[in-house]
C-alpha cells in the first residue's frame, strides 16, 4: 500500500522517462490503428465501387474477407494500446510495484480481452457498418440472381 506522502512526491527522472516510453508505444499503436482504418475504407470503397457496376454475390462475399481481417488486426492493435494504458496507469499511480522501465503487459491480459475490444462500441460502429453494407450487397446479388 502506498502512503499519501509517496503519491505526493515529485516523479523522478527515471519515472518520467518510463512514462514517456510507454506513451510512445501507445502513440505508435494508435497511429497503426488509424492507418488500418484508412486501408479498410480504401479496400471497402473499391469493393463497393465495383459492386455498384457489377453486382455479384461472390465478389461481395470476397469483400468481407479484408474487412474481417482488418477488424481483427485493428482489434489487436487497440488491445495492445489498452494494455499499455493499463501499464501507464500503474506506473503513474505508483501502487503496483512495476519495476523501473518494465514494459511487460502480461499482467493486464485478463483485464483486456481481444473479444471485448473487437466487440466494443467503436469497433462495431466502424467495422460492423462496413460489414453490414457488404452483406446488403451479398443479399442484393443473391436476390438479383434469382
Amino acid at each position: 500500500m502506498t502512503s499519501t506522502s509517496d503519491v505526493a512526491r515529485p516523479y523522478t527522472s527515471d519515472e518520467i522517462k518510463h512514462l514517456e516510453f510507454i506513451q510512445a508505444v501507445v502513440t505508435r499503436l494508435g497511429n497503426s490503428s488509424f492507418l488500418i482504418k484508412g486501408w479498410t475504407m480504401t479496400v471497402g470503397g473499391v469493393f463497393f465501387g465495383v459492386l455498384v457496376n457489377r453486382l455479384s454475390w461472390q465478389l461481395a462475399a470476397a469483400g468481407l474477407i479484408p474487412v474481417l481481417g482488418f477488424w481483427l488486426l485493428d482489434s489487436h492493435y487497440l488491445r495492445q494500446e489498452r494494455l499499455f494504458r493499463e501499464l501507464y496507469d500503474d506506473v503513474r499511480g505508483r501502487t503496483s510495484g512495476v519495476p523501473p522501465f518494465a514494459m511487460d503487459v502480461r499482467p493486464y491480459l485478463p483485464r483486456v480481452t481481444l473479444g471485448t475490444v473487437a466487440l466494443s462500441r467503436t469497433m462495431m460502429n466502424f467495422y460492423g457498418v462496413i460489414a453490414l453494407v457488404d452483406l446488403v450487397f451479398v443479399a442484393a446479388a443473391v436476390v438479383a440472381d434469382r
